[in-house]
């Protein structure tokens, strides 16, 4: 048998506590910070630019690919603070393009997006130390955005 929940006590502005917007000062230099974006699927990227920017960051420059962030690179002279990339690219993985951008001196830190398991990522934090790659640590999806801000701003 089917239970019917009922609802309409609820206001259409009611929003549960996990969904209400964190209040996170973020700091004037880390505001600053110029971010690549670096996700294939669409909404996930805007999802990912709107929350970014709704906390303060002004200066960030999507990609839909590692082949679009590489040109994104090249085309400025001045390395991205932060590269935030998805881990599952379908041109190329997120830890191979930390690698290439960290060996063309185009980003100073990086941040992966992933979904993978913790053993994966345990297995990507070894690959990273190995390579002596600047990777601050790793997002689960969907993202948490607490440990979104606190990994962006301790990206230093």
């Amino acid at each position: 048998s089917r239970r019917l929940i009922d609802f309409s006590h609820l206001s259409r502005n009611h929003h549960p506590p996990s969904a209400r917007r964190l209040s996170v000062s973020i700091p004037m230099k880390e505001a600053e910070l110029r971010i690549l974006l670096v996700e294939d699927h669409d909404f996930q990227l805007r999802a990912t630019q709107i929350l970014l920017q709704s906390y303060g960051f002004e200066h960030i420059t999507t990609a839909g690919s590692a082949e679009v962030a590489l040109h994104r690179m090249r085309e400025t002279p001045t390395p991205y603070d932060v590269l935030l990339c998805d881990q599952c690219l379908p041109d190329l993985r997120g830890l191979q393009l930390i690698e290439a951008a960290t060996h063309m001196g185009m980003i100073k830190r990086a941040i992966l997006l992933s979904s993978l398991t913790s053993v994966e990522l345990d297995e990507l934090a070894q690959s990273a130390i190995r390579l002596g790659l600047p990777l601050s640590g790793f997002l689960i999806k969907p993202l948490k955005h607490l440990e979104l801000i606190t990994l962006l701003t301790s990206a230093k």
